[in-house]
């Protein structure tokens, strides 16, 4: 990556018809989805998801594929307009005094928005926290269906991967690593969704 990230800017992989967002799951929610193409049962409609376009940040939250209940890690190919329908019908989920004039503005946004959005510290190889920040996005409500039904183009297990990527870590090959990650780069959006998002 060349020069200083701004502190707020979504990146991820992306062509002109997809973003590739990742999740982590066990392998009872993980299987039936691979088999399917999207979230099948057990997957629970009626819960909040969080997708994240960082590689690393999802390897941070999933422990390298390690954690309980985090084991498979899923690449999910979902369409351009699906995202930018998130970022869209989405709300800070903390208070900007930049997007809304008082708190209570905020909270009655953040219960009519069916998509939050959180900014994260993004990771480096050894999962240290970075001066900039990777976007999370919540889904709730109508966002969950849409994302299951019209969104997902693809699911890949890159569980694999991420073994690869940790193994070059511990191994010293930072270079190694670096070269197997996933291309991310920022994501093109209109001065409304930028505004939107903070």
């Amino acid at each position: 990556m060349n020069g200083v990230p701004p502190t707020r800017q979504v990146r991820a992989a992306f062509d002109e018809r997809v973003v590739t967002v990742y999740q982590a799951y066990g392998a009872r929610i993980a299987e039936p989805a691979l088999r399917a193409g999207t979230f099948v049962e057990p997957f629970k409609l009626t819960r909040m998801t969080w997708i994240k376009p960082s590689f690393l940040w999802m390897m941070y939250r999933c422990g390298w594929a390690a954690k309980p209940d985090q084991e498979r890690v899923l690449a999910l190919d979902i369409t351009r307009e699906g995202f930018e329908w998130a970022l869209a019908s989405s709300c800070l989920s903390h208070f900007d005094r930049a997007r809304f004039a008082t708190q209570a503005d905020w909270r009655e946004a953040l219960r009519a928005s069916p998509v939050r959005v959180q900014w994260d510290p993004e990771r480096d190889l050894q999962l240290n926290p970075l001066p900039h920040r990777a976007i999370q996005i919540g889904l709730s409500g109508e966002a969950v269906p849409r994302y299951v039904a019209d969104w997902i183009v693809s699911v890949r297990d890159v569980t694999q991967l991420a073994h690869e990527v940790h193994g070059a870590v511990r191994a010293g090959g930072e270079d190694a690593a670096r070269a197997l990650l996933p291309v991310e780069r920022p994501y093109p959006l209109s001065d409304e969704l930028t505004a939107r998002i903070g």
